[in-house]
């Protein structure tokens, strides 16, 4: 039974009880009063009861207690025991086990980072039968609070959505095993602007290449005229240069710091050389090839770091050159405009850039196709005008 008390030289009403085999005292901000203790004694009630039914919420009642937390994560612990449940930790630890032999190191760093720093602060102990939808829908809600670096950002949709992803996949497999309803069924991924494409004019590639620092104007120039991924190029070795087919073999990547095997399986391609791009990399073997394995790499012949490289080279390269600001992987999006434009087969493109299908490229590149490729009723007005042109005259020679 619970009491009500008050501590030596305090007029303040404190409550003693025990809870998870425990001994709390808890201070309240009621002034110690006959109308005050009278009050007090039917929260206390309340509070009994619920204890007595297992539905007492420790935070409920004591919301700024110090043992809120503490004494939440016993309750889950005992509802883990109790329903033969595992907690949500438990559950995404045995899921992570089971799921990793599918994934490239990189993503497999990218799990656990989200599991560690987002879901388990939010659902560690809490048994995962008992989280609900009401609980999804609240935290994705707290994510779009949370800010980051010196300019307080906030997360971005696509950020939002990719801590999410894990989130639903251990819950959808966890209702599966333990045969309860998936909270996360019908939440739908937050809706993200489109990829904003900012690809430079081929007069403001040959400014850059021409301005840039003389020891990366190889590098640039590779990466402007053959729409590689930043990881891709950092990655590059000499072994996967091959100067008789003049093509660029891309078999991996470096991502951070490491060599992994390239983004997808259509990333796995042979890039031919433009001769600009053959004789900047016959350039650079005459500078690299006995330094590094890598094509492009440091002073020390370590690999580039691209954040080093960004900061030291390509934002300030733009505001010497008064270009727009921009980031680095432009350059990828500047290879494939400028290969539409010139009228390249869109299926040509998609190989050099490694998409499985022209799909992706007419949607993200869509108003940078001419019209000869574009299918917008542009070529079919062309047609039409060219036909109309030919019975005009036909008709006029018929007349004479």
């Amino acid at each position: 039974m619970a009491s009500i008390r008050t501590r030596k030289g305090s007029d303040m009403l404190f409550v003693d009880f025990h809870y998870m085999g425990k001994r709390c005292r808890e201070t309240t901000n009621l002034i110690d009063t006959p109308a005050n203790r009278k009050k007090l004694e039917n929260i206390i009630l309340n509070m009994e009861a619920k204890i007595r039914l297992g539905i007492f919420n420790y935070a409920e009642f004591f919301p700024k207690s110090d043992k809120a937390e503490e004494m939440m994560a016993l309750n889950d612990r005992k509802e883990c025991i109790n329903s033969n449940v595992p907690s949500f930790k438990q559950f995404a630890t045995l899921w992570f086990s089971e799921k990793e032999i599918e994934w490239r190191d990189t993503y497999k760093r990218k799990i656990q980072e989200i599991i560690d720093m987002y879901l388990l602060p939010e659902f560690g102990t809490r048994p995962v039968h008992l989280v609900k939808k009401t609980d999804v829908l609240a935290f994705r809600s707290s994510l779009a609070k949370v800010t980051y670096g010196k300019a307080n950002k906030h997360l971005s949709a696509a950020r939002i959505n990719s801590i999410m992803v894990p989130l639903g996949m251990i819950l959808k497999e966890a209702a599966k095993r333990y045969k309860f309803d998936n909270p996360y069924d019908d939440i739908k991924s937050l809706k993200e602007p489109k990829t904003d494409i900012q690809p430079f004019t081929l007069e403001e590639v040959w400014k850059f290449i021409n301005g840039v620092r003389a020891d990366y104007r190889n590098y640039y120039l590779v990466r402007f005229f053959t729409g590689m991924r930043t990881s891709e190029i950092d990655g590059l070795t000499w072994e996967n240069i091959d100067f008789n087919r003049r093509e660029i073999v891309i078999k991996q990547a470096l991502v951070k710091g490491k060599m992994v095997p390239p983004k997808t399986q259509e990333s796995y391609r042979a890039i031919q050389m433009s001769p600009w791009v053959f004789d900047a990399l016959k350039d650079q073997q005459a500078i690299t090839y006995k330094r590094s394995e890598c094509v492009f790499c440091a002073h020390t012949g370590s690999p580039l770091d691209y954040n080093n490289i960004n900061k030291q080279v390509w934002h300030p390269t733009l505001r010497l050159l008064g270009l727009k600001t921009r980031n680095a992987y432009q350059t990828r999006h500047t290879a494939a405009t400028l290969w539409l434009a010139a009228g390249e087969s869109p299926e040509w493109i998609a190989s050099q850039m490694g998409h499985s299908t022209t799909k992706m490229l007419f949607n993200t590149y869509s108003r940078y196709v001419p019209n000869v490729t574009r299918q917008d009723g542009s070529a079919f007005e062309a047609l039409v005008t060219r036909s109309q042109t030919v019975q005009v005259s036909t008709d006029k020679e018929t007349l004479q």
